[in-house]
């Protein structure tokens, strides 16, 4: 008998990974008590964690756009900004949507600097009283090692064609050149960042030191800079995207269990990624 329970131990031991694998796939894959027969008429786009690609987003915001039963889209936002590039594009789809059907951004956490550039098209932007708002600003920064490599007797052995093909190196300090060419490219980058918020926010350009040179705004102080509409918790901004709509039965779309756990579980690697790695680049 205990020749039998050991090596039942035993292939549990053997077998507890692949075990457990399968028990999250029943968790997760599990109907739900309830399955959605209505057709859903609205949808809730996350943007969440810094933002480093477009690419998922995107695809979201394009089948909402494509989808005729949808009729208004809800982007509720809680990330700190990231690269420039993803950034705009993620604007200017929501740009696009919401000529097709409205869209109300939602600040449930931070809606800073990339984030928020990537909410300005919305019909409206409305923020949790606690959210974070702002950060109109571009950062571009790295480490300079070159004393830790002295001390390690590490040495860099460079060929380059270019002036400034070692602007923003890590390992020495950069020269004056290098950094007023870094300084322009920056500059080019916030004076975009700031003409598009000025556009779509109906602000005056030659006042952005007043709602953008990277001021960061609680709710109140957002509201009264215009860069946000309105400020309450998520059914008013659902509520609002419901008579933009002029839904009478709202139905929203959800996500299936298997979707959200991956989309939580690579939010949460990219933050982890995020944290341990950050290269020279500019940044919103």
């Amino acid at each position: 008998m205990f020749k039998t329970i050991g090596n039942t131990i035993r292939w549990i031991g053997q077998h507890f990974m692949g075990m457990l694998f399968l028990l999250i796939a029943f968790v997760v894959l599990m109907p739900s008590g309830t399955t959605q027969i209505k057709t859903a008429n609205l949808q809730e786009i996350k943007l969440s964690g810094p933002i480093l690609s477009a690419e998922n987003i995107l695809k979201e915001i394009k089948s909402a756009q494509n989808n005729k039963n949808i009729k208004g889209v809800l982007l509720n936002v809680d990330s700190p900004g990231g690269s420039v590039p993803p950034s705009i594009e993620i604007a200017y789809a929501i740009k696009e949507l919401k000529t097709h059907k409205p869209v109300i951004a939602y600040a449930s956490g931070t809606m800073a600097s990339g984030s928020y550039y990537s909410s300005i098209y919305a019909n409206k932007i409305i923020a949790n009283p606690g959210a974070i708002i702002g950060s109109i600003g571009v950062i571009m920064e790295s480490a300079n090692i070159e004393e830790l490599m002295h001390r390690l007797g590490v040495k860099t052995q460079i060929v380059k064609q270019g002036t400034y093909k070692e602007a923003g190196t890590p390992t020495r300090e950069w020269t004056p050149q290098e950094r007023k060419e870094l300084e322009t490219l920056t500059k080019d980058t916030y004076e975009l960042f700031v003409s598009d918020v000025a556009k779509a926010r109906g602000l005056k350009v030659e006042k952005a030191k007043i709602y953008a040179d990277a001021h960061i705004f609680s709710a109140k102080r957002a509201k009264e800079a215009g860069l946000i509409d309105e400020i309450g918790v998520i059914s008013k901004a659902k509520m609002n995207l419901i008579e933009l709509a002029k839904i009478k039965k709202p139905e929203w779309k959800k996500k299936d269990k298997l979707e959200s756990f991956v989309e939580k579980l690579t939010a949460k690697s990219i933050m982890q990624l995020h944290t341990y790695f950050y290269g020279l680049k500019a940044t919103l």
